[in-house]
């Protein structure tokens, strides 16, 4: 047993272990010794992809597999490297269903980072300012007011169909989607 010191990134008060982190320590220790890395991009095109990453032993049996995915359009960063994103996540996620710094969490610090820099870019969006301004709602809970009013309803499609008629100009497509999925 390794008595590795992976390096955190506190991120909101719990730490995340990086995927080079993870990385390092696998190409270092003994037990890994001839096993490999490698990844495939079963789907991409110039908007997405998903990335798999398989880790096999020495005698090339898979141990261990993740996926990521990621949009072009999600961030910043991923307007020229959404496919170099989405393969460290696919590796930082096989790593750890391996067992490879996942004290706190399986996701890595890059995996929160991303995810928090989405949450925010939802709020930023000029289509959900304008739909929490018409519902009087702080931005954050937008989404959840309007889940939260299809949950408690009797008749959720009448709920459903109420939303859409009063705020269905200021959502997106993929809000009305995932308000969709409430609807029995």
């Amino acid at each position: 047993m390794s008595n590795y010191q992976f390096k955190t990134t506190n991120i909101r008060g719990k730490k995340y272990v990086e995927v080079n982190e993870r990385i390092k320590f696998f190409r270092q220790e003994a037990q890994y010794k001839n096993w490999t890395i490698s990844t495939e991009f079963p789907v991409m095109d110039s908007e997405m992809c998903v990335c798999k990453c398989v880790v096999a032993d020495a005698e090339k049996r898979v141990i261990a597999t993740g996926h990521a995915h990621e949009e072009r359009s999600s961030s910043n960063i991923n307007k020229t490297s959404y496919v170099e994103n989405c393969e460290t996540s696919a590796v930082g996620r096989a790593l750890a269903m391996l067992g490879i710094g996942i004290d706190t969490s399986i996701a890595s610090a890059n995996e929160v980072e991303e995810a928090i820099a989405k949450q925010q870019a939802i709020v930023d969006n000029p289509q959900v300012q304008k739909l929490a301004k018409a519902l009087d709602a702080p931005l954050e809970n937008i989404m959840d007011k309007a889940v939260g009013y299809i949950k408690s309803a009797t008749d959720k499609k009448k709920a459903f169909d109420a939303i859409i008629n009063k705020h269905g100009d200021q959502l997106t497509e993929k809000q009305v989607s995932g308000l969709k999925k409430f609807v029995r």
